[in-house]
């Protein structure tokens, strides 16, 4: 069955998410990036990595004593077009932000700069840290391991996390070109989505140990995290639907989130050593290019506004009012919910007052109790 959303307002979750990092030791400045990185995916409809993992994947980790409130972000080597940082397994919203900061400098001095960051933690959506560079006028490309949970094709192992490979592109239009999405055919929480729906995860996305298709949805959540069920790359199980492909570009993302910066991978990631929880050392690497030293921004923009418009005026399949290019749904949920805010379910509603009540933060009055 499907879960009832209540709506809080702009105002509210951004100054009620940014004195709860704070409450949890993040300093104040950090805690604006934290919060504003972790809300954008609210804002562009993106709830898988919004308010919906604020408790969980950050909160959570902190109280651990897996991820440091506090990020001391150590430049290891820089050059003029390249550099190296370590992150201390602070806040991987700042670590981010701070270095895609570093690739933009470098590009708008030297047409290019890309900084790869060892020892950080989950950065959010990847698609910030892309429109970071084309809010500036560049080309943005990033990516980030994560804890294993894609198969290798002919594979049955958790090895590769779902390692978003990130490009955005600026264009002549009101919204840059930025697709953001995962090397998997889907995603855990999509699994959860069905469990929910009480329906089957279509053939192909998960496998099993014994190198079948899983599609019960609730045995395949118990799979994940027993060991005996593992994520498909993006193209499914097997080379006939191009598994290979998915594969392999996850594969790019784990090496160059890991090897130029003299990282950790693989089975490294998995944030357990002997039972217990350890710090997840993640990898990210940040990719700018300034089109002024090719034919010019104002040349590439409009190139890129002329391609994703003709792509959209191309011929429908039946049944369908309209094409899309990436970044664009994005755009339009933006739009839209700038003048409304943050939905939330029953479940992250009991998140958000447990944090209030914990924190003291009882100036912030939510719509619901």
């Amino acid at each position: 069955m499907e879960q009832d959303y209540i709506i809080i307002d702009w105002e509210t979750i951004e100054g009620f998410v940014k004195d709860s990092f704070i409450g949890y030791g993040v300093p104040d400045d950090d805690a604006a990036i934290c919060a504003d990185v972790l809300l954008e995916s609210d804002r562009r409809g993106i709830e898988s990595h919004g308010v919906n993992r604020f408790k969980p994947i950050y909160l959570d980790r902190i109280k651990a004593g897996i991820q440091s409130p506090v990020t001391n972000f150590e430049i290891v080597r820089d050059n003029m077009t390249t550099a190296v940082v370590d992150g201390h397994d602070g806040m991987g919203q700042v670590v981010g932000f701070k270095a895609m900061a570093m690739a933009i400098e470098k590009a708008k001095k030297y047409g290019m700069g890309m900084v790869a960051a060892r020892n950080s933690t989950h950065y959010g959506i990847a698609g910030y840290y892309a429109t970071m560079a084309t809010d500036a006028g560049l080309i943005g490309v990033t990516g980030t391991n994560a804890r294993p949970s894609i198969a290798p094709t002919f594979g049955v192992e958790n090895m590769l996390g779902t390692n978003p490979l990130t490009f955005g592109m600026p264009s002549d239009e009101p919204f840059p070109f930025v697709l953001d999405c995962a090397t998997s055919i889907t995603q855990r929480g999509r699994i959860e989505y069905y469990d929910r729906l009480g329906v089957d995860t279509p053939a192909g996305m998960v496998i099993g140990s014994d190198g079948k298709a899983m599609t019960d949805s609730a045995f395949i959540l118990k799979g994940l995290s027993g060991g005996f069920a593992a994520l498909a790359p993006l193209g499914g199980i097997g080379e006939e639907l191009a598994g290979y492909k998915g594969y392999g570009y996850a594969t790019v993302v784990e090496i160059l989130s890991a090897a130029l910066q003299s990282g950790s991978y693989l089975r490294a990631l998995s944030g357990v050593h002997d039972g217990g929880a350890r710090p997840h050392h993640l990898g990210h690497f940040f990719i700018a290019i300034d089109p002024e030293g090719f034919m010019g921004l104002d040349e590439f923009k409009k190139t890129t506004g002329d391609i994703l418009r003709e792509l959209r005026s191309s011929k429908l399949a039946p049944g369908h009012e309209r094409i899309y290019t990436a970044g664009e749904k994005e755009y339009l949920a933006r739009q839209e919910r700038m003048y409304t805010g943050v939905p939330v379910n029953n479940a992250v509603r009991k998140e958000l007052i447990a944090i209030r009540d914990e924190l003291g933060l009882t100036q912030y009055v939510f719509p619901f109790n």
